[in-house]
């Protein structure tokens, strides 16, 4: 798995000219005050944001980003290791008047990247942990990046649900994945999370699970408490074909008894 890096920002690169046939790009652009179904999903707990520093690791093409631009926050920041997806950040951002700057930068070198600046909130969106080895070294930069008495917001996919099994044929939902950080998991998808024409042209990449006690020890053990937690039964895509139904506010779950499954999570912390 040495070479995760590699693998992921080469797929990460591919998607970004599928994803710009989707991700509600007309409704952002006909509508100044739109904002993505991600952050209308945060809003009634990131609460008033106004004036505040923000930055927002694993921004990809940064309609997130931008969303919380529309919140009213003082300033922000997108930062993303592919280079095609921050192109395409900047390029939006000009389109639609927006004064959001974007960083190319993986995580751990999200806070030299950024001169040192920190913040009052760091952001990080759903589907993002997935993609790093180390939950420690993510831990850390977050709380590089903060401003004593600064916030950390994550919404992610819950650890249990990154270990469950692709959809199968008897519609069981099986365990098959591990839920505790290793060294791993090789996938080949030529599809994305969106509906899109033509496939992925690098379909390779490297995902990684953590389970929520190392998420938790990791931001503790870096100089942050947990002030939030809270987890729900959807996610913003369908993670589990046709065993999901969709819902109106653009989340995903379970068809049949949906409290069987914790799909995502919200976790907020403070820097001390």
């Amino acid at each position: 798995m040495d070479n995760y890096l590699e693998l992921n920002q080469a797929n990460w690169d591919s998607r970004v000219e599928h994803h710009l046939t989707g991700y509600d790009l007309d409704r952002f652009r006909s509508d100044p005050s739109f904002r993505s179904f991600v952050v209308q999903f945060d809003e009634p707990r990131l609460g008033d944001v106004t004036g505040l520093d923000i930055v927002h690791l694993q921004c990809h093409i940064g309609t997130d980003t931008m969303s919380l631009e529309r919140l009213g926050a003082g300033s922000v920041t997108g930062v993303d290791f592919s280079p095609k997806a921050i192109a395409a950040a900047r390029s939006l951002a000009a389109e639609w008047g927006h004064r959001t700057t974007f960083v190319e930068s993986t995580v751990d070198d999200a806070a030299v990247s950024l001169n040192g600046t920190t913040y009052d909130m760091v952001y990080t969106g759903i589907g993002a942990l997935c993609w790093l080895p180390s939950v420690a070294d993510w831990a850390r930069t977050v709380s590089a990046l903060l401003r004593p008495g600064g916030r950390l917001f994550l919404r992610e996919g819950h650890p249990m649900l990154w270990a469950l099994d692709e959809p199968r044929p008897d519609g069981l939902i099986a365990l098959a994945y591990p839920y505790f950080e290793g060294s791993g998991l090789l996938f080949e998808e030529t599809k994305t999370y969106i509906d899109h024409e033509g496939e992925l042209s690098a379909p390779a990449s490297i995902s990684f699970n953590h389970g929520l006690g190392e998420i938790f020890t990791a931001l503790m053990a870096n100089g942050l408490d947990i002030v939030a937690f809270e987890e729900h039964d959807s996610v913003p895509w369908c993670a589990l074909g046709d065993e999901m139904v969709a819902l109106p506010n653009g989340e995903w779950r379970l068809r049949d008894r949906p409290e069987r499954l914790a799909a995502s999570y919200t976790l907020q912390a403070r820097k001390r």
